[in-house]
């Protein structure tokens, strides 16, 4: 779990974590968006392996990696087997369960595999700019786009104590484990509502507390965000070429597809 949520890679000196977290922020919103938009596979898919393969230059971990996009990966095959048996009417298959026969058709396999590709493109996206840019980053560059500040300190306090939240969770499923309260069905069903309600109670005695530090360090109402100096010219010239090619490749999908 705390693999899934780390940023530690994000403090690596290389040419992706010097960019500038703004030009960063803005090639990937123009890139969710021509993954989203592309009306053909072959789009998602480059996306996705650029993604892939900028990952494995950067030498994430490979147990990363699985673990960001496993759950992504099980709903790229709901999405598909539930577009294939639903959508369509080109009948390729039929498959019988339980007394119920379901046909697969090929516009709805088509259909399937296209939002699939959407997810994947997307995801890889946001998973690439998750392992290149420290989170703080990334809310101080949301502020100077204008974000709302309430939105973002909420953000910031979530993603802070998310972390002393699952320490917490960790510690008492290992109490429980010791005390063998996962060893039968039943008993580790009683354990596991316990575990989630002791949960929710740490939670609101964590918030009360972080809010009696926050009053206690002066906060009023307002956190403050350090200010991001000017864009430089290397990083204009980045965020130029990116455009340009994201625009490209679109235009390019649009053609082929039309």
């Amino acid at each position: 779990m705390f693999d899934l949520f780390s940023d530690i890679f994000t403090y690596r000196d290389n040419a992706l974590t010097r960019i500038d977290p703004r030009v960063k922020l803005v090639v990937a919103f123009a890139a969710l968006i021509a993954v989203v938009t592309a009306e053909m596979v072959i789009l998602p898919l480059f996306v996705l392996g650029i993604c892939l393969a900028t990952v494995a230059a950067l030498r994430i971990p490979a147990k990363l990696v699985v673990a960001r996009l496993a759950a992504p990966l099980s709903i790229v095959a709901v999405l598909v087997v539930i577009q294939t048996f639903v959508t369509g009417t080109t009948p390729l298959f039929t498959v019988t369960l339980a007394g119920w026969q379901f046909t697969a058709k090929a516009e709805g396999l088509r259909q399937g595999t296209l939002l699939g590709a959407h997810v994947l493109g997307a995801v890889s996206v946001v998973f690439l700019l998750s392992v290149v840019t420290p989170a703080h980053r990334i809310f101080q560059a949301l502020r100077w786009f204008k974000i709302s500040r309430n939105w973002l300190e909420v953000a910031i306090l979530m993603y802070r104590y998310i972390f002393v939240l699952m320490d917490r969770v960790a510690d008492l499923a290992a109490a429980q484990k010791l005390r063998l309260g996962y060893t039968a069905r039943g008993r580790a069903m009683r354990s596991f509502t316990t575990l989630a309600g002791a949960t929710i109670i740490h939670s609101l005695e964590q918030s009360q507390r972080t809010h009696d530090a926050m009053r206690l360090r002066g906060y009023r109402g307002t956190m403050p965000f350090g200010p991001l100096p000017a864009v430089s010219g290397r990083d204009r010239r980045i965020l130029a070429l990116c455009l340009i090619a994201i625009a490209a490749a679109r235009l390019l999908e649009w053609g082929v597809s039309g």
